[in-house]
């Protein structure tokens, strides 16, 4: 079946979701009756996408299983089996997500094992993979990422003037060798004592971050945790990038997401679901990130994207304006398409039939298809497994 496929993502709707943004995104009615806070696109179990064949409508994730070689390609298949290594999302939040972070592959896939062994193990795992990943702004985006200079963090907490934060800044003032002693501090603190301290930062009135947490998390202590990160506020087309390990959380705004296919999440607060502190810093990066935003890169006009360590995904900007002609796909393996301005059309590139992906709709395109092109005037993101390298001329 060698062909561009309209696809249809899930959304989900979690409470910290923006009622608008993927709405308007997709030309519908805003605001929502519930919130959206994510559209998936991809094959993952939890959620997977729709793909529209000449047979009618299948689940990507079946179509996928029915011939995996050449949905994926030869590549894929034997480097990670039969499924789609990525997940592609767009993500809309209105509210802070909790503070969380990944675990490794290698740590992964252990995890997973023993809990399976151990039915009575702590459910921290859903399945055996690792979960990095990158954001790239299409509104301001506000958000948390990567720890912070220690010095610099503990010298705030030490200007509000509350003494009982004081073996916190005595660890911070060891250097990136007292952060985990500072989480932990942090996050175990006597729970009938937390709403009292977090409450006193508020009030000391030096930290509008953590009053803007505390209105979400009242006595969270993720909200004093935050005060150790990188506050970021992406500009459109800006990127974050989230490795194994690193702490963050996003706060406000929508963008593009790409990750490795996995749900593997451990909050370490700023939700009000389970937190378990000890597996939290077994997965935590206990180092300083200088600078989180990626760089973009401009592979050629018109083509741009952010270079990142991750085997399993790349992800592409295709700007097309009025005199553009088409643009070239990455060749080959399983690529996604999303539009998210004006009216452009992906077709393979030989007599191919062209499939719509203007603003909100989206389109799969399997290994099998080969080259394909995008042409009409606007902005699409397209989605590759990364093993597969750049973009063609």
């Amino acid at each position: 079946m060698a062909a561009v496929l309209p696809l249809t993502g899930v959304i989900r709707p979690y409470a910290w979701g923006s009622r608008s943004a993927i709405a308007m995104l997709q030309g519908r009615t805003a605001p929502t009756d519930d919130p959206e806070a994510e559209l998936w696109l991809g094959a993952h179990p939890g959620d997977p996408s729709t793909v529209t064949t000449g047979d009618g409508p299948v689940s990507l994730d079946a179509l996928i299983a029915e011939d995996p070689k050449a949905q994926l390609g030869a590549e894929a298949v034997e480097e990670y089996g039969a499924r789609l290594p990525y997940l592609m999302k767009v993500l809309a939040a209105e509210a802070p997500l909790s503070l969380q972070a990944h675990p490794d592959a290698e740590y992964a896939k252990q995890a997973f094992a023993a809990q399976q062994a151990n039915p009575d193990a702590p459910k921290n795992y859903t399945d055996a993979y690792h979960k990095p990943e990158m954001l790239v702004a299409l509104t301001e985006f506000d958000a948390l990422c990567g720890f912070r200079d220690p010095a610099a963090a503990a010298k705030d907490l030490r200007d509000l003037g509350i003494e009982r934060l004081g073996p916190v800044v005595a660890a911070l003032n060891t250097g990136t060798e007292g952060l985990a002693e500072a989480v932990r501090t942090l996050l175990t603190w006597p729970a009938e004592d937390r709403a009292t301290l977090v409450e006193e930062v508020v009030t000391a009135g030096t930290s509008p971050l953590a009053a803007s947490l505390a209105e979400h998390y009242p006595g969270d202590p993720g909200v004093l945790v935050a005060l150790l990160l990188n506050q970021v506020r992406l500009q459109p087309g800006e990127a974050i990038w989230m490795p194994a390990g690193n702490l963050h959380a996003y706060l406000k705004g929508s963008g593009v997401e790409i990750m490795a296919a996995s749900d593997n999440v451990l909050r370490g607060g700023l939700t009000p679901k389970r937190v378990d502190v000890d597996e939290l810093l077994r997965v935590l990066r206990f180092e300083v990130l200088d600078d989180p935003i990626v760089p973009a890169t401009q592979e050629r006009p018109g083509v741009t994207t952010w270079q990142v360590p991750a085997r399993e995904f790349a992800l592409y900007r295709l700007t097309l304006g009025p005199a553009t002609p088409p643009v070239s796909l990455p060749p080959s393996g399983p690529r996604i398409a999303l539009g998210t301005e004006g009216e452009v059309h992906v077709a393979e590139a030989v007599d191919g039939t062209p499939v719509e992906v203007s603003a909100g709709k989206a389109a799969y395109l399997p290994a099998e298809t080969g080259a394909a092109t995008a042409a009409g005037v606007g902005e699409i993101f397209v989605a590759a497994v990364g093993v597969e390298g750049g973009l063609v001329d």
